[in-house]
């Protein structure tokens, strides 16, 4: 019984996750089934589907291409049809281009574009951080066992290479992964219902997405 039961969880387990790779979706367009927003003023951020031969899923793409260079901008496409308290989101992800930033985003417990989490790896900066959004203030959280005004942690993140991006979520508790390797983990209580999950970036980044994961 006991081994059924766990044949079970791993099946619904299996059943929940959801990816999407943007192989149906036109060339051009915002994706079906996805919101386009932005954190703070600037230009309008250009979210789209493009051709790319490197995609992991091949070869289709979502791409932030828009390359207004305003600091504080950060453009966000948010899946509509989704609403998760608990559980694991992830992305591949590749920095092409960016003067002021090169960060690609995962976006989780969205309630709208002043409140919500986010982790970001930025290939300028070479680091991995994790934020909140507060009444449209973004504010680093620290690693868990560090003091409290550590911003993130130093990781190496090469321009024009795919990588990848995942968060799980439980509660108070957060662990971010880069291409599969722990990086840290953080505990905040700010926003501790359901919400949705999306992608984002910031200021001039282009970004391209692939293979987005959410369960």
């Amino acid at each position: 019984m006991k081994i059924v039961r766990l044949v079970l969880a791993l099946h619904l387990s299996l059943l929940a996750a959801k990816t999407i790779n943007f192989d149906h979706d036109k060339v051009g367009e915002v994706p079906k089934g996805w919101s386009v927003a932005m954190t703070h003023q600037g230009g309008a951020p250009k979210w789209e589907v493009l051709a790319e031969p490197t995609a992991p899923s091949k070869s289709k793409v979502l791409a932030q291409t828009s390359s207004d260079a305003t600091g504080g901008r950060f453009p966000l496409c948010i899946y509509d049809n989704s609403n998760l308290k608990d559980g694991e989101v992830s992305v591949a992800f590749k920095a092409v281009s960016g003067r002021v930033d090169q960060g690609a985003g995962l976006v989780w417990r969205y309630r709208d574009s002043g409140n919500y989490y986010i982790t970001r790896a930025n290939a300028l900066e070479n680091n991995v951080v994790l934020y909140k959004v507060e009444n449209g203030v973004r504010r680093s959280l620290a690693p868990k066992g560090t003091p409290s005004d550590t911003y993130g942690v130093r990781r190496r993140i090469p321009s024009g290479v795919w990588s990848t991006l995942r968060v799980s979520f439980s509660g108070s508790q957060f662990t971010v992964y880069l291409n599969g390797e722990k990086v840290f983990d953080v505990e905040d209580t700010t926003f501790t219902g359901a919400g949705k999950v999306g992608l984002w970036t910031k200021a001039d980044s282009v970004i391209y997405f692939d293979n987005f994961e959410f369960r």
